[in-house]
């Protein structure tokens, strides 16, 4: 199990930038009257699309209007393959990303949009973090074991 976290961090976590170690994220959490809809519909298609491959082993590569280039390079047919055939056999087939919650970095205005991973198995508590930059691109993506309390790491 930690195995597969370790893999599909490498694989979808993308776009890092080097931090101070004492430096603290501050994020403040969005109402739904604060979410961009255009955005959240935006991040919703493109975290389904990654997670969908799961289930039919085809992925449109993202473009330059919907990711960035990190993003674009990492992120990859071969790479979400490997792990695919892994959560298929662990968490059966993807069903759909449900919202639960949405945070904004106060630094970097990122907006994180953290989806609950929908899977036939019911073992599967799974959470999918997509981060939106503010030219409203995917600036990485990010896939853990559901928690409760949110920590912003990237």
């Amino acid at each position: 199990m930690k195995k597969l976290i370790v893999i599909l961090s490498l694989i979808a976590v993308v776009g890092c930038k080097s931090k101070k170690a004492h430096q603290k994220v501050e994020t403040v959490k969005l109402t739904t009257t604060q979410i961009n809809s255009s955005q959240k519909n935006k991040a919703y298609e493109l975290g389904k699309r990654v997670l969908m491959t799961c289930n039919t082993s085809k992925f449109k590569p993202f473009n330059n209007s919907e990711a960035t280039q990190s993003v674009i390079n990492n992120i990859t047919i071969e790479k979400l393959s490997k792990t695919c055939t892994k959560f298929r056999q662990w968490y059966g087939t993807f069903k759909d990303l449900q919202l639960a919650e949405v945070y904004q970095n106060t630094d970097d205005h990122t907006t994180v949009y953290r989806f609950k991973a929908l899977y036939t198995k019911k073992v599967a508590n799974k959470e999918l973090r997509v981060f939106m930059n503010d030219n409203n691109l995917v600036s990485a993506i990010k896939t853990s074991d559901w928690t409760d309390t949110f920590t912003y790491n990237k």
